[in-house]
């Protein structure tokens, strides 16, 4: 079966659990998603399913796209991956809807999503750089990067500063991984999955939850 599940993001709130501990909580609408195609070795190299979220208006989408959802009896989405995992044990057919019934019995899970975008940001946001001094003679240059000829190509004398020095730039809107949420409860009526921490993206952001790589369980948490 499938090991990971496309979603949005709503927002956080707090529940508590069966032993009345309180906890912090991302609720993300996953699901359900429609497999939009199933790559095998054979037709491309790789196994992967692929799967999407969120149905659109054919006129919103592209021809391409509303014929490669066609294939699969299915409408266009709004979101789509692919899902590496062996076609053989998936179990799975084109245009069948998975659902949060995948996370039955599953303790933790990864979040991957784009960050939060910051727009045009300055070193001190950006890589937590110190300033400049606040004392006479400074002017009103506190929050600028300093000398960056020390970074440059040639010990300075060269024509361009070399690659990787930090400096101003966008900030955000990352692929971004986070791992061993534990996951609270699975709401089967209403799609929801109530995941313990905050996970990347702002509010209504599309996500991708898949079941934990790396956790390991303690015997008390």
């Amino acid at each position: 079966m499938l090991t990971a599940l496309l979603g949005r993001k709503i927002g956080m709130t707090q529940v508590y659990d069966a032993e009345g501990v309180l906890h912090p909580v991302t609720v993300v609408q996953a699901g359900p998603c429609p497999v939009l195609q199933i790559k095998t070795v054979d037709s491309d190299g790789y196994d992967a399913v692929q799967i999407g979220f969120e149905d659109i208006k054919a006129h919103r989408a592209t021809k391409p796209l509303i014929g490669h959802a066609k294939k699969a009896g299915v409408k266009p989405q709004k979101f789509a991956r692919e899902i590496r995992i062996d076609v053989a044990d998936a179990d799975v057919a084109e245009g069948q809807n998975i659902t949060v019934d995948i996370f039955d019995d599953i303790q933790h899970v990864d979040v991957i999503a784009n960050s939060k975008g910051k727009g045009f940001a300055g070193v001190m946001k950006r890589y937590n750089f110190g300033g400049q001094t606040a004392t006479h003679g400074v002017e009103r240059k506190h929050r600028s990067i300093g000398s960056i000829a020390s970074h440059g190509t040639n010990a300075g004398t060269g024509p361009k500063i070399k690659k990787g020095k930090r400096m101003c730039g966008h900030m955000g809107m990352e692929k971004t991984t986070t791992r061993n949420h534990r996951l609270i409860a699975v709401d089967k009526d209403n799609n929801l999955l109530l995941i313990k921490g905050s996970v990347p993206g702002p509010n209504g952001g599309f996500v991708q939850v898949r079941v934990s790589k790396t956790a390991r369980v303690r015997a008390a948490q």
